[in-house]
Formats: structure tokens, C-alpha cells, sequence
């Protein structure tokens, strides 16, 4: 029983972590992925730990361009992925070709 409620618990995240979930969704709305480009921000009960180490791991990100404006957000912009720069990595992947069952 007491293995049960220890499970229930849920862990609660780091302000990290749930500052990286919000600039996330953030980056996957469809709006930022239509037009590649979103504006992420820093709420006041941010730590600056928090937005240092969200932006260290954004700014080591290939592809992801950005930029810090004046009024202390910063903007993310990337280019469309092409077929090309999907890598697949492990084993090679074989097609299966049977009829479908519908």
C-alpha cells in the first residue's frame, strides 16, 4: 500500500524544467511552427538560473538562431528541415511490403 501512494506522489518539476515545458510549447504552437519564429519570455517568477540554463541549451541548439532584444525577451528562429537533414540513426530501416489489411 505504502509502495502505491509513494507512486501517486508525483515528482515535482525544477523551475527549469517547467520553464523548458512552457518555452516548448511555446516553440510548438502552430503558429511558431508556421512561421518559424516565436518569441519566448522570462516570467517574473522565473529564477535566472532557470532562464540561464533553458537559453544555454537553446543556444547550443543547431539550426536555432537567436536573439536577445532590448526588451529582455528572445526571439527563436529556424529554418524548414528538409528530407536531407533527418537522420536516422541504429540499424537500417527496411520497408515492409505486404497488402494493407483494409
Amino acid at each position: 500500500m505504502a509502495k502505491q501512494k509513494g507512486m501517486q506522489e508525483a515528482r515535482k518539476p525544477s523551475p527549469a524544467e517547467k520553464l523548458g515545458l512552457r518555452v516548448s510549447a511555446m516553440i510548438n504552437s502552430p503558429i511558431a511552427q508556421l512561421g518559424r519564429r516565436v518569441t519566448i519570455h522570462r516570467l517574473d517568477d522565473d529564477p535566472q538560473e532557470a532562464w540561464d540554463s533553458v537559453m544555454e541549451m537553446l543556444a547550443e541548439t543547431d539550426g536555432l538562431n537567436m536573439v536577445f532584444n532590448d526588451d529582455g525577451t528572445v526571439t527563436l528562429e529556424w529554418e524548414k528541415s528538409s528530407d536531407d537533414d533527418q537522420v536516422v540513426e541504429g540499424e537500417e530501416v527496411t520497408p515492409i511490403l505486404e497488402d494493407a489489411p483494409f
